[in-house]
């Protein structure tokens, strides 16, 4: 990418981010709403944060041509639903959670020998995370440390049938390897609370990830109704560095 564009894509993210807060914020300086609602989270209160970044395009784009209307994201990658538990006003325990199985099946008119019949697809994900994470600041803006760990699995496999037997070579099975995944991170960020319980913030971190893909097999036809399995190779993967995947801008509520 272009530094030049880049840069200018900054300050079109920031300016959107200060018009956005800009017209949230009421003149009050105090902890309460008109009606005498905290701001600030409470102890037992728990929280859910998705995407803004579709929300604030949406308003910065208002007044031009190029506009779609905005929509939930998820906070982050993989699918996961990540929430708070404020323990008490300074502390809250993090949870992601994602429970992934899915299959699904195709089939065709196979009318000739050798024919593809039916294609089944089936696969697991599993992600599970927790941490524990600390704020300070006496005001709407609200520093946020802390750290976090996360566990992945996943997997999967396709089968096919055909009309008779296949031709010599055509996949019969695929089995995936299985993956596994970890990770361990510090994170420091922000959260502006713009309304009773709603904030607008992110967040950076670094730490260590490691994944592993374990050997998976395919099958094929020999073309005279039997089969041959091969082994697919296995691989891992190792980094420790900084990390801008919950860098996006978020949206919390606070219930």
């Amino acid at each position: 990418m272009h530094p030049t564009l880049t840069i200018k894509a900054m300050k079109k993210s920031l300016l959107i981010l200060a018009m956005f807060i800009g017209g949230a914020v009421t003149a009050q300086d105090n902890m309460t709403s008109k009606k005498g609602t905290p701001i600030l989270p409470e102890a037992g209160e728990w929280s859910i944060g998705i995407g803004a970044n579709s929300t604030l395009q949406y308003f910065g784009n208002l007044m031009n041509g190029n506009n779609n209307a905005p929509s939930f994201e998820w906070q982050g990658t993989q699918n996961v639903i990540r929430g708070k538990m404020m323990k008490d006003a300074n502390t809250a325990y993090r949870l992601g959670l994602r429970l992934g199985f899915g299959s699904d099946k195709t089939t065709a008119p196979a009318p000739n020998v050798g024919d593809l019949k039916e294609t089944k697809n089936s696969g697991m994900n599993i992600d599970l995370r927790a941490g524990i994470e600390k704020r300070r600041g006496k005001g709407r803006v609200q520093g946020i440390y802390g750290g976090e760990a996360g566990i992945n699995l996943g997997s999967g496999k396709t089968t096919k049938t055909y009309n008779g037997n296949a031709a010599a070579g055509e996949e019969l099975e695929v089995k995936a390897g299985s993956t596994f995944g970890f990770g361990v991170r510090g994170f420091i960020g922000v959260e502006y609370f713009f309304a009773p319980k709603m904030s607008v913030g992110g967040e950076f971190g670094w730490g260590l990830d490691i994944s592993s893909t374990g050997e998976g097999e395919t099958t094929t036809a020999d073309g005279n109704g039997g089969s041959t399995s091969a082994k697919t190779g296995k691989s891992s993967s190792f980094g420790f560095d900084t990390d801008n995947a919950s860098g996006s801008i978020i949206l919390n509520f606070y219930f």
